[in-house]
């Protein structure tokens, strides 16, 4: 029984860090492990053990922004910045989550056609107005709910890796003393996995959540009482290493998952995680593609919301509109417009002749645009005694920040490189 209860405490703590983090591995992420497994093996499991400590660092720097104020990131912002460059990064980032949202709810099309057959279009209609109509329906506490619940579909990818023969030895010795390759196809796939596994709408929506739930608490009147204010940082922490650990576990199963089939069968070219989920049928059968395959589905239904809702409330932040899944859809008015048309935006770029794999490509491009300063912002923003009072960051939180904005600053470079290179 004591287990059951500190198993319960600890379930209770978690939410808005875990919900963040499984966010990350949405069908777009999951198409860019399984390509970085099929086709370099398991050459490229070190990145995702070097970017979990750079995750949580990002990740705890907004929470304890959203935590401390009361008020989401992008008002955060504005205070200390003019109004017409934060809606600058606020736009590009409605922009990058409304491709990837066409990404996400293409995939999931094609994840249930691929099961049980259908138009994907038919498909992803009805996915794409699921998504619209879940945060609208449900309040604050019942989305957290539900989104916990959608955190379980990622449980599949661990299945998926059980049923197959690893030779761990090799595996656990390639991610910890890697061999490095020369070739640019190499270190773009790096780039194109840290910038996949750090997205601005993650800060967004963690630093908004956590905002909303010192709102539901109440806890203005005791903002100075430091005991309450600690032991809510410790639930963030233990939260945010949870969430982002979690995301980084998954990724690497898939991306190992992928590497000991497709890459030891020659199939070393994934383009979508429909591709992957097809490849994987042949080698690994039946069950294996299916467990795949609804692990799109319940990852896109996860992730839609949530790329959504980081849109709605740095918009609503912007413009000082009323927001939060706390309130009414009558009470918030432009925070639910922004989230039902950033949702409903996405599904229907599917119908048009914009290529998936396309609006991924240049989601990832505004994405990394974007990450850079934003970050830069919220490492200033953490060290504002103003703004956060006594609880400004820590040494270990500055570093590991500085760390995380140096390397998107690479990517993005490395990125914007290949991208002139091509052209």
């Amino acid at each position: 029984m004591q287990y059951f209860r500190h198993a319960k405490k600890l379930t209770n703590q978690l939410g808005n860090g875990l919900i963040t983090g499984a966010a990350d591995d949405d069908p777009s992420g999951i198409a860019t492990y399984s390509q970085a497994g099929a086709q370099f093996g398991g050459g490229l499991l070190w990145t995702l053990i070097f970017t979990a400590p750079l995750m949580i660092g990002i990740q705890m720097v907004s929470a304890r922004i959203g935590w401390m104020t009361g008020k989401g990131l992008a008002s955060s912002m504005c205070r200390v910045m003019p109004r017409w460059l934060a809606l600058a990064m606020v736009l590009l980032l409605v922009l990058a989550n409304t491709l990837n949202i066409a990404a996400d709810i293409a995939a999931m099309g094609e994840a249930l056609q691929l099961v049980v057959g259908g138009p994907q279009h038919g498909h992803a209609l009805i996915f794409g107005l699921l998504c619209a109509v879940i945060p609208v329906w449900l309040n604050y506490e019942s989305m957290v709910r539900v989104l916990k619940w959608f955190t379980l579909a990622l449980l599949s990818y661990v299945a998926v890796l059980l049923m197959l023969q690893v030779d761990w030895r090799i595996m656990v010795h390639t991610a910890l003393l890697p061999k490095m390759q020369k070739s640019s196809e190499y270190w773009m796939m790096v780039v194109a996995v840290l910038g996949t596994t750090i997205s601005p709408y993650l800060f967004f929506w963690q630093a908004s959540q956590e905002a909303e739930l010192r709102q539901q608490l109440n806890a203005q009147p005791v903002a100075q009482d430091q005991l309450f204010m600690r032991e809510h940082l410790s639930r963030i922490q233990l939260d945010t290493n949870v969430g982002m650990l979690f995301s980084n576990v998954i990724a690497f199963c898939i991306m190992l998952a992928t590497a000991v089939t497709l890459h030891q069968h020659g199939v070393t070219d994934i383009q979508s995680s429909k591709q992957a989920a097809e490849a994987l049928r042949p080698i690994a059968g039946d069950f294996t593609f299916l467990l795949f395959s609804l692990g799109v589905i319940g990852t896109g239904m996860l992730a839609v919301p949530v790329l959504a809702g980081s849109a709605a409330y740095a918009v609503a932040d912007v413009f000082q509109w009323r927001s939060g899944l706390n309130h009414r859809m009558t009470e918030a008015k432009g925070f639910y417009t922004v989230l039902v048309l950033a949702t409903i935006g996405g599904l229907l770029l599917d119908f048009t002749p914009l290529d998936p794999i396309k609006a991924l490509v240049w989601s990832a491009i505004v994405n990394g645009v974007a990450a850079v300063p934003i970050m830069a912002m919220m490492m200033w923003l953490g060290r504002r005694q103003d703004i956060l009072g006594e609880f400004t960051l820590s040494i270990r939180l500055e570093v590991l920040g500085w760390v995380a904005t140096a390397v998107m600053l690479f990517a993005v470079m490395a990125m914007l490189w290949s991208v002139v290179g091509a052209a």
